[in-house]
């Protein structure tokens, strides 16, 4: 049997008795259990991400590897084949087709117009809606989110029939307001909640300065709000420039089509040059993912704005 020594104390009286050299080991075995599921918990976890990465990046491979490989080897090796020489004249037949740099100025022109206009008009709404506090406000927040939710099918007719009223068909700034509108109202519905928690006390002792309402806007609610107001700007920028049925529809003529247009426009009933058509791809991916680079780091801002405090 072990025996378990005390130590006297100056009084006189015993101390605790000392723990075992025993008794620790199944701590230290507990822990070290622990650490090593934890370990491979996390092994696991990180080689699905990997996993849903490859398949993610599989489709962007694909493209790749059919953007520089030529028809004839395209018909008689299939589409996952590594292509044996370098072929360009994809790229070539793509650009000159469809004047892609002209299509490319139109998709910046558009998309950059709406994600400033859509994230101010969101910014002023929102604004009205959450700090304001008007009447009706949840009816109004709430049909913010219905006209969000409905089809561009059932809104292309109205939109195209008000747009050669006024004088906009055909018109790269009948896209631009219908966006703007369009976007306006998500971005209006996600900063009217966000405002609608502002913590009062920050206004209430705005306006004991003397700040009146628009003072208010840019100088206490604007810097807070910043971050999310970045990332409704790239989010309008990058969901305009995918847009295809509206422009395909309002916009008619080949100096006024956006990118989406002109790589629909490769396609025919009984044919298709599936080099061109990836290749297009791939050049039209390219803005869009130097966009994306560019403001990654807004991005990631605005999303963990919130998570410290």
């Amino acid at each position: 049997m072990s025996t378990v020594t005390t130590t006297p104390t100056a009084g006189g009286t015993p101390a605790a008795p000392a723990p075992s050299s025993g008794s620790r080991r199944p701590l230290r075995a507990t822990r070290q259990d622990e650490r090593y599921r934890r370990g491979v918990g996390r092994w696991f976890v990180l080689a699905a991400a990997i996993l849903v990465a490859l398949l993610m990046l599989s489709p962007f491979v694909i493209m790749v590897l059919n953007a520089f490989k030529s028809p004839a080897e395209y018909s008689q090796d299939g589409p996952l084949s590594i292509p044996k020489e370098l072929y360009l004249e994809g790229v070539q037949n793509f650009w000159t087709r469809t004047n892609f740099p002209q299509k490319l100025w139109n998709s910046v022109f558009i998309s950059a117009l709406v994600a400033v206009f859509g994230t101010l008009l969101s910014l002023l709404s929102a604004y009205a809606i959450g700090v304001g506090r008007i009447k009706g406000r949840l009816w109004i927040v709430t049909l913010f989110l219905v006209a969000n939710m409905l089809p561009q099918e059932a809104l292309i007719y109205p939109l195209f029939d008000m747009a050669q009223k006024v004088g906009l068909s055909n018109s790269q700034w009948s896209i631009i307001i219908i966006f703007t509108v369009i976007q306006a109202a998500f971005g209006t519905y996600l900063l009217a909640s966000v405002l609608g928690t502002f913590p009062p006390a920050l206004l209430e002792a705005a306006q004991l300065d003397g700040a009146g309402r628009w003072r208010i806007l840019w100088q206490v609610v604007y810097p807070i709000v910043k971050p999310t107001l970045g990332v409704l700007m790239i989010f309008f920028f990058i969901w305009t420039w995918n847009e295809f049925f509206i422009p395909l529809v309002m916009l008619t003529t080949n100096d006024t089509q956006t990118i989406p247009i002109a790589l629909a426009s490769l396609q025919g009933d009984r044919m298709m040059d599936a080099p061109t058509t990836n290749a297009g791809a791939l050049v039209s991916l390219i803005p869009a993912l130097i966009f994306f680079l560019i403001f990654q780091r807004t991005l990631t801002r605005g999303v963990t704005a919130g998570a410290v405090k």
